[in-house]
């Protein structure tokens, strides 16, 4: 059984611990925030026997064996970097890292560590995520030719919000678009087209909010036959889908992609809908912890399903998008 500690107790971690205490074996033993109240409200709400003001008593407490970092994108190095130091595994909420050479930094750090690094990009566990990665792997859409995937939803923050803060890495791309991003990123991996560009093979339009960050992002990805169409942006609901469709065969995933769903294959004229799903909405961030104690347990380093090279992959493309938008954070 893992026991965890959790940097940072907001929204995201809140969904995370009570999915891990529900549907998994595995408990979070500690808690930090920057006040105590918070931590100490946290650690009330989901029975977790230790809250600290700070971040330091987490990473020294012997007997935290993985360290979740649900902090906003700017403070993922920093946080990493410090509990890898420590000697503890690493599960960093995504975006992994605000840029590709941060990420580099950290995963670096924990090869040299010998410790257990991951993104939490949550979807790459799910159930209908493995039904699809089994078609890709087995051919049965045939050759892919398309992706599509969108995410949006209207924002209605005021203007201090982590969204829209250049000093957080705010912006709808890393937080919304990464969805999008990894899903083409996870297609075009087991489809055999190779890593996402950078170059050539990406165009990229968008639009910016007052404060300078991204608010949101189209893009048209060639990489060899594989097209992908993505899009993600905090001025609309969207229809939140993704589809991949092959020479043979066409996958349909509904509504919040992302999240615990169907998939539906349809081949000519016939079509079969998977959804064995037991696990719904955002208790489904239990299978990532599931697979990380996995992983460990098997001597493994990185995650198979999404390793560490493809996470770089994806800030990379990340990086080449702000970059065409004239988007940059404070400091790089």
């Amino acid at each position: 059984m893992l026991r965890w500690g959790i940097l940072a107790p907001g929204w995201i971690a809140s969904n995370f611990a009570r999915a891990v205490h529900t549907h998994t074996g595995q408990r979070v033993i500690a808690v930090g925030s920057r006040t105590a109240s918070r931590a100490e409200e946290f650690a009330a709400r989901f029975e977790i026997p230790r809250a600290h003001e700070g971040y330091e008593a987490v990473l020294a407490d012997p007997e935290v064996d993985v360290v979740y970092v649900a902090s906003p994108h700017s403070e993922h190095r920093e946080q990493a970097l410090a509990a890898i130091a420590a000697g503890k595994h690493v599960l960093v909420e995504k975006a992994f890292t605000r840029n590709a050479a941060e990420a580099r930094e950290v995963i670096e750090a924990g090869r040299a560590a010998g410790v257990f690094v991951m993104e939490a990009m949550w979807s790459r566990y799910l159930p209908h995520t493995d039904v699809l990665r089994q078609l890709l792997d087995d051919g049965a859409l045939g050759d892919v030719h398309r992706v599509e995937a969108d995410f949006g939803s209207r924002a209605e923050v005021e203007p201090t919000h982590r969204l829209l803060d250049p000093a957080l890495a705010g912006g709808v791309l890393l937080d919304l678009g990464v969805y999008p991003l990894s899903f083409a990123s996870f297609v075009a991996r087991h489809a055999g087209a190779g890593p996402l560009p950078t170059g050539a093979g990406l165009q990229v339009a968008g639009e910016l909010a007052p404060t300078g960050v991204d608010a949101q992002v189209s893009l048209q990805i060639a990489v060899g036959h594989l097209h992908a169409a993505l899009f993600t942006t905090m001025f609309a609901e969207t229809p939140q889908t993704a589809t991949v469709s092959g020479s043979l065969a066409r996958v349909a995933l509904g509504h919040k992609f992302f999240i615990p769903g169907p998939l539906t294959l349809t081949r000519g004229g016939d079509s079969v809908t998977w959804d064995e799903n037991r696990i719904f909405d955002l208790d489904g961030l239990a299978f990532q912890a599931a697979a990380l104690a996995r992983f460990v347990a098997e001597g493994r380093t990185e995650s198979p399903l999404q390793p560490l090279a493809e996470t770089l992959e994806i800030l990379e493309v990340a990086d080449a998008v702000r970059a065409a938008l004239g988007v940059r954070y404070p400091g790089e």
